[in-house]
């Protein structure tokens, strides 16, 4: 689907902002909130409050604002400002990226996780803390679904400013940020504004793939749409098949309609007696699928799959859409992960040789997934509003990801990297925003995340919104 139907271009057109009294009501809230919470290094909560999900970058930041609301937000963003302090946000922690260190104020958005579904509107309105798994619980209770991530655990307003590349509905209606239609933000100037494509065209622009580089997000609001049927699940194959698998797949994505979602990952699984016995401390190969139509028609389309070897799992079945973290069944609980991406322009025979020899059973330096994403569909064409999400000509996200001791944080990186490095005969160049992590913060891997005339107007509104670059605690948009 190109573009927004004209009915729902209708409905979402009908009001930009769901409002401050409908949020509190849909949160039962009936008094006004505590005040914010200022916390130091040392004080009780402080640690908790800046552990992250991802543990191999904790902050260490001098002043700690746990936010309850926009206003609180605001103030500390007024405070950092006098003191010419650097500002960091934090709602969940899965991307690390820049030291946060002891000049530095981090705002926490984690008290605030307000959801409110407008069901006639079609339109979802979230606070600055909300996860997936609550936004999407509240979607569906009004039978509608957001263009929601691999698990519950992500929060919604970082995933989306970085594009928010759905694995389940992506190729059917491109990325989250096409969808948003108001941004509430603190710029650098301590101003909270409602920020839409008609209020701030180039700000809406930037916001929307630009991360956090030209202020704090509040809240947000955007598109949702109607619960398809589900068919999806995860095929598990021995390692040993990998090779057989990758080049069934690559051959098998060219010949998928839009509402077929998939990848394929070569994992290593702990021998841990929560991992089925099969799998158990095991090198497997599984391709997950996300088949938004009938039953019937997924099998059908995901029975070349099943015929290229014997799986050892076979999860894929129609399923409510509650259930959709099973796909992937990405860890719940905090994973100390060093990660590397890429963009690829093809899979061909010779990206898929390269990959498994890089990756595979006989790999010099293992890591613990290796997954390929098929991209394509709606998530190659333009949104109607045009966004800072760069590189919609890349055919697969290839991401790597070792999980780790700081005592093998040496190894693990240079492993994933040498994958990626493996892979650059079938790169684009480019990077996914929201794939990117410690490793990826220089300028220069900054640049990659963009089209180049993208990144030129993102440093000009860079140098409107935010010229002492108090937003700098990410991957930073500088010249």
């Amino acid at each position: 689907m190109k573009h927004l139907s004209a009915s729902r271009r209708t409905v979402l057109g009908g009001g930009v902002a769901l409002g401050t009294a409908a949020l509190l009501a849909a949160c039962g809230a009936g008094t006004a909130p505590a005040p914010a919470r200022l916390l130091r290094p040392g004080d009780p909560g402080y640690r908790a409050e800046v552990s992250p999900f991802n543990p191999n970058q904790i902050p260490r930041p001098g002043t700690v604002v746990r936010a309850r609301t926009a206003d609180d937000v605001r103030d500390a963003v007024r405070d950092a400002a006098a003191r010419r302090a650097p500002v960091g946000v934090l709602a969940t922690g899965h991307q690390p990226s820049a030291p946060i260190g002891e000049d530095a104020v981090l705002i926490s958005t984690r008290a605030m996780r307000g959801v409110t579904i407008d069901a006639g509107r079609m339109a979802a309105r979230v606070e600055a803390g909300a996860l997936w798994g609550h936004t999407l619980t509240a979607s569906l209770g009004q039978r509608l679904v957001p263009l929601h991530g691999s698990t519950g655990t992500v929060g919604v307003v970082g995933y989306t400013l970085g594009g928010g590349l759905s694995p389940l509905l992506g190729r059917v209606h491109g990325y989250a940020a096409d969808h948003v239609v108001a941004i509430d933000v603190v710029g650098a100037d301590g101003e909270l504004r409602t920020v839409t494509a008609g209020s701030d065209p180039e700000l809406f622009f930037g916001l929307r793939g630009g991360k956090s580089n030209f202020g704090i997000v509040t809240a947000m609001e955007f598109g949702l749409f109607p619960v398809p049927p589900l068919y999806g699940g995860a095929i598990m194959f021995g390692g040993a098949d990998g090779a057989r698998v990758l080049h069934a797949y690559r051959e098998w994505v060219r010949t998928v309609p839009e509402t077929m979602s998939s990848s394929v990952a070569l994992l290593r699984l702990p021998d841990l007696p929560q991992v089925p016995e099969p799998l158990r401390g095991k090198l497997v190969t599984t391709v997950r699928i996300a088949f938004t139509g009938p039953a019937g028609e997924g099998a059908a389309l995901v029975a070349p799959l099943r015929a290229a070897a014997t799986p050892l799992i076979d999860q894929v079945a129609e399923m409510p859409w509650s259930g959709y973290a099973a796909i992937h069944s990405d860890p719940t609980t905090p994973t100390p992960a060093y990660e590397r991406t890429a963009l690829l322009r093809e899979l061909s025979a010779d990206a898929v040789d390269a990959l498994f020899t890089a990756a595979g059973p006989d790999a010099p330096a293992p890591v613990t997934a290796v997954e390929i994403r098929h991209l394509g569909g709606a998530l190659a064409r333009p949104p109607q509003a045009e966004s800072a999400v760069s590189h919609r000509d890349a055919a697969f996200t290839l991401f790597v990801a070792g999980v780790g001791s700081p005592e093998q944080a040496g190894h693990l990186r240079e492993a994933a990297a040498g994958i990626v490095r493996a892979m650059q005969p079938w790169s684009t160049g480019g990077m996914y925003l929201n794939f990117m992590n410690t490793d990826d913060t220089s300028t220069d891997s900054v640049r990659r995340a963009y089209r180049p005339e993208v990144y030129d107007r993102l440093l000009t509104l860079k140098k409107r919104v935010d010229p002492d670059n108090m937003f700098r605690l990410n991957h930073n948009i500088v010249s």
